[in-house]
């Protein structure tokens, strides 16, 4: 391969170029370095020797005499509070803002990360105070998701309302979702307070912004149990089927109780047995298997579980078969079936759980807002056996 005359020319021009370049990046840097206070490098050395409190004071004096030092406090502050050290985050960020040379913006930022340290230490007021302050500014929306938070922890529900419906999307599922809960909390706090008109009311609310609403519909059905009308009820938990059958396992129990009340047992056996084929879940069967027992058909309680362990083998169905079959069994056998339910008992206690969706959190009890990460409808009604077995 031949080599132009003009490559020889210009390849040491690109060396030269390239050392020139070199230099006036250290000398660039050095002049940065040279030009930053004392105190900034003593509040490093504080930082490595683990001393944060004399580190922040020099902190604080290298930003009085260079303003170019922001940066390097809102990543401290930030710092701190990651470490759970909030109280030495609010010093920073309070300096910051009560500085006077501050930009619109920068000031803007300091108030924002003073407010997420209140919210750190749990002083939600203090928090809410700052974010009210951030509305209407460049950090509108950010402001706006904190304040939902705060609402939601102080279960402020007509401001979480208020302030998710300013929200961009707030026409999308997820906030629907939400604001339909808030109506459901509000509406659940009425009926505690026996106060039926509001509870019909935020009820109806929530079904019109969301009008797949489970909750909505199974709170619909306990408030006309409470008026002792079953007949009603039953309609009003009827409808989740239309909309979101899943949900139907969580009212099995509620609908056989009012159909007792109306002496129509046969007929809520009925209902729930076509929903087992249509919706089968362990709470589903658990639900018509106590429903057969309680009827006094005791075969077919063991023939239901028998068939449904076929086709959807789990530790909680067999749990149930042997429950059915000590009803029918000798003396001489009792004993060991009840040795044998019992380690199955147990070992059922660690699969007949609910797990969240979005974090993974397990609980017993069924829960609409996740205690974990605090997300709303979170939790399928299904326990966690059904999961592990799905393909």
């Amino acid at each position: 391969m031949e080599i132009e005359l003009w490559w020889l020319l210009v390849l040491p021009l690109f060396f030269g170029l390239g050392w020139i370049a070199a230099r006036i990046d250290i000398k660039h840097l050095v002049k940065e370095s040279s030009a930053l206070p004392r105190s900034y490098f003593k509040g490093l050395n504080f930082l490595l020797n683990e001393e944060p409190d004399k580190a922040i004071e020099a902190f604080l004096e290298a930003a009085k005499v260079d303003p170019e030092t922001l940066e390097l406090h809102f990543a401290l502050g930030s710092l701190f509070r990651r470490r759970g050290e909030a109280d030495r985050a609010i010093r920073v960020h309070q300096h910051l803002v009560e500085r006077d040379n501050l930009s619109e913006e920068q000031r803007l930022h300091a108030l924002s990360e003073l407010g997420q340290d209140f919210l750190k230490l749990g002083l939600l007021d203090r928090a809410e105070d700052i974010f009210v302050k951030l509305r209407g500014t460049s950090r509108n929306e950010e402001a706006l998701r904190i304040l939902l938070d705060i609402y939601q922890q102080e279960k402020e529900w007509q401001k979480a309302i208020d302030i998710a419906e300013q929200l961009p999307g707030h026409a999308g599922h997820e906030w629907i979702r939400e604001v339909a809960n808030f109506h459901c909390e509000m509406a659940t706090d009425a009926l505690i307070a026996d106060q039926g008109d509001e509870a019909i009311k935020h009820l109806s609310l929530a079904l019109s912004v969301n009008r797949k609403c489970a909750r909505a519909l199974m709170l619909q059905g306990e408030m006309a149990i409470k008026q002792g009308d079953a007949a009603a009820a039953i309609e009003h938990w009827k409808r989740i089927e239309q909309h979101n059958p899943v949900y139907l396992a969580l009212v099995a129990n509620k609908l056989m109780d009012a159909y007792r009340q109306l002496g129509k047992e046969s007929l809520g056996i009925q209902l729930l047995r076509s929903y087992m084929e249509q919706y089968a879940s362990v709470d589903l069967l658990d639900a018509l298997f106590q429903a057969e027992i309680a009827n006094g058909n005791i075969d077919g309680a063991y023939t239901l579980v028998r068939d449904e362990l076929r086709r959807n083998p789990t530790l909680l169905g067999l749990d149930k078969l042997i429950e059915a079959r000590l009803f029918n069994v000798d003396q001489d056998r009792r004993g060991d079936l009840e040795l044998v339910k019992g380690i199955i008992h147990n070992h059922t206690r660690r699969v007949a759980r609910y797990r969240c969706d979005n974090c993974g959190f397990k609980a017993r009890q069924f829960y609409w807002r996740c205690p974990a990460c605090g997300g709303w409808e979170t939790y399928p009604p299904r326990r966690t056996e059904e999961f592990d077995l799905t393909p």
